[in-house]
């Protein structure tokens, strides 16, 4: 019993370093955070914090490991329509809903790997790599589901309106580039018939 307990709190301590390094590198940017600010943050040691973690950049590649897992989870949840055009219409109004909300500072994986561009080898990238590869196949997958046709080049190419409306919002904070987004989305939607 007691094992069971020390087990069960050392997975909520990890847990709880996990969810204050993110919320503190989404928030200040990788390199602006300390393992101390973190550890802090978490109300654990900096033993602990490197019990659980061997540094501070297995704690990012975990961190963002755990966010890929519940962002796509959010994503899967969202009730799309059986329509392309209908499709566009909600993933660019979802957009521009989340960019509105108070402390709105962009997609946490882009930022991260635009902080860390100097370090291609950082397993910050591998994760957002395939965190981004699935959205795209998500895409792909209702796209293909709803009829589209070239439902793969379709789905790159919405990733890559999609990335774009999100960094120009974040530079602009004009939500208006979601609309703009969903426009040339649905040209090329139209184009594909």
């Amino acid at each position: 019993m007691r094992v069971w307990r020390m087990a069960r709190s050392a997975a909520a301590t990890k847990r709880r370093i996990l969810d204050s390094a993110y919320e503190l590198f989404y928030r200040k940017g990788y390199s602006r955070v300390g393992v101390d600010e973190i550890a802090a943050f978490a109300a654990v040691t900096k033993r602990s914090l490197y019990y659980h973690f061997r540094s501070k950049d297995d704690l990012l590649a975990a961190v963002l490991e755990l966010q890929a897992e519940l962002a796509f989870a959010r994503i899967r949840r969202q009730s799309l329509a059986a329509r392309p055009d209908e499709i566009l219409e909600v993933l660019f109004s979802e957009l521009a809903r989340w960019a509105g909300r108070p402390g709105f500072v962009g997609a946490g994986f882009t930022r991260i790997v635009m902080e860390l561009a100097d370090l291609p080898g950082h397993p910050a990238h591998a994760v957002a790599r395939r965190h981004k590869a699935a959205v795209e196949a998500w895409y792909a997958e209702l796209f293909r589901n709803a009829g589209a046709a070239a439902p793969d080049t379709l789905a790159r190419e919405v990733a890559l309106l999609v990335e774009g409306a999100v960094t120009m919002i974040l530079i602009s904070r004009d939500r208006g580039y979601a609309e703009a987004a969903l426009r040339a989305a649905k040209t090329l939607v139209r184009r594909g018939r």
